[in-house]
């Protein structure tokens, strides 16, 4: 199944179906798909949103990655836990957004690093980046 997991209706589907499942996406904004897809971003080496920092850090700069960085914890709760009960109810068993997400066969990315900081990927992700962009003519 090809889909959107921002909203994981798709990826419920596919583990119901025991199909494999296929995402596409720019990112999640709390940053759960960083940790489903197993790739290590520390917040002390690679640069949060909205930071407005590089990838050369001081100490309190650093510092200041890791605060931005903290509240996404409780967004990433609070914003998946309808879904994590859906699929609960749905799958008959216990189950978090976060194990489903995992189970992703292939992850296709609309990155590209000249806009995003490079980062480790995983094998089965494959960058599409540029994928918007039009021709100019």
């Amino acid at each position: 199944i090809l889909t959107d997991p921002v909203i994981p209706c798709g990826v419920i589907l596919a583990e119901h179906l025991s199909l494999p499942s296929m995402y596409y996406l720019r990112g999640i904004p709390c940053g759960v798909d960083l940790d489903a897809r197993l790739c290590p971003s520390p917040p002390s080496y690679v640069p949060r949103v909205f930071t407005d920092l590089t990838d050369r850090m001081t100490f309190l700069q650093r510092v200041k990655n890791l605060l931005f960085e903290i509240p996404n914890i409780f967004l990433c709760d609070f914003a998946f836990e309808p879904y994590s009960k859906l699929a609960s109810e749905f799958l008959q068993r216990e189950v978090t957004v976060l194990d489903l997400l995992r189970k992703g066969s292939v992850w296709l990315l609309r990155l590209e690093f000249v806009l995003d900081y490079p980062r480790p990927l995983m094998p089965n992700i494959i960058l599409i980046g540029g994928v918007n962009c039009a021709h100019k003519e």
